[in-house]
């Protein structure tokens, strides 16, 4: 089962051709993939005290520019796989205001479990695991 958040655009995300600057879409993606882990994980503080992690990879491809409006874009984000260590993220941002879904870009985000005083990566925890897998999203 995925997971939507809501993205709204700024005036300042806009650049000199009118569309979202392509880093922006980092930022969307970011907001996103918090609040899905915040929710999944049951954290009401903050998520990476309790679960700390860092992103080590991610790859967009960006389908179609996205412009300033009023509705809100949604981002869908989804568990790929999960390793010892490790998960995969899916993502994408999507805009359903008109009745139909299109998508304007496409995400893979791997995210590591590190000890949050060492910072040495660290397997994933039960809690983290199970969380996890209740999320997986399969082709």
């Amino acid at each position: 089962m995925s997971f939507t958040h809501q993205v709204l655009v700024r005036w300042s995300d806009i650049d000199s051709y009118d569309h979202v600057n392509n880093v922006r879409y980092f930022d969307y993606l970011q907001e996103a993939r918090i609040a899905f882990l915040s929710q999944i994980m049951g954290t009401t503080g903050d998520f990476f005290a309790d679960h700390p992690c860092v992103l080590v990879s991610q790859n967009v491809d960006y389908l179609r520019p996205i412009l300033l409006r009023h509705p809100p874009y949604d981002v869908d984000v989804w568990v790929d796989s999960i390793g010892t260590s490790s998960y995969t993220l899916g993502s994408r941002i999507v805009d359903r205001s008109g009745g139909t879904e299109e998508v304007y870009a496409e995400a893979v985000s791997v995210l590591v479990a590190v000890d949050g005083e060492t910072h040495a990566k660290r397997p994933l925890g039960e809690t983290e695991r199970d969380s996890l897998l209740n999320h997986v999203v399969t082709a």
